[in-house]
């Protein structure tokens, strides 16, 4: 019988102890917390993050992967659609273990292994409002810039045209003007 890899045998062959780590990490997954011993507890951890760092990848040969371990295609589609986003931003340490008393009837130190749940940290508004303001200027800066690469339309119209055009505009004004209008009524 070949010696484990890491941690102890958790009793039987080395099949058995595949399907029950297995079963826990299926457990797992379904329900976020399971209540076991802290020897399996402590065996898998590192199974159930493997599987959370291969559904994060979340393409078609992850999800098989993950299929050789946990049968359930329920907790499957749970895992890649609702657990592993949640972990996106984060590079490790998925599961904590959280250490209860002993078990009555044969004292075996028991333990809560539990998914950590992802925590949101909103910025202070001063922070929020300074890097509103600095995106805002960044824009300003560059529409300036875009502006002054444009070619001017003034420049490509003849200044005789624009001198036409300013003087039709200046009658325009005065005869808009209120002293104007009396002038032509008499």
């Amino acid at each position: 019988m070949p010696t484990p890899t890491k941690g102890a045998r958790l009793g039987g062959s080395p099949a058995h102890e595949r399907l029950m780590l297995a079963n826990l990490a299926t457990s797992l997954f379904r329900h976020k917390k399971i209540t076991t011993t802290e020897t399996k507890a402590r065996r898998l951890r590192p199974l159930a993050e493997q599987l959370i760092t291969k559904a994060k990848r979340g393409d078609l040969h992850s999800r098989r992967r993950v299929l050789t371990v946990v049968k359930d295609k329920d907790v499957v589609f749970e895992l890649f659609d609702s657990i592993a986003p949640r972990y996106a931003n984060r590079p490790g340490g998925y599961t904590r273990i959280v250490k209860t008393g002993p078990r009555k009837g044969d004292n075996a130190p028991m333990a809560i292994i539990e998914l950590v749940e992802e925590l949101v940290v909103a910025e202070p508004p001063a922070k929020a409002a300074k890097a509103a303001k600095k995106t805002a200027r960044k824009a300003t800066a560059q529409r300036d810039k875009v502006e002054a690469l444009a070619p001017d339309d003034d420049e490509q119209v003849p200044s005789s045209k624009v001198d036409e055009e300013t003087d039709t505009t200046a009658e325009a004004s005065d005869a808009d003007a209120p002293g104007a209008k009396d002038e032509v009524k008499d």
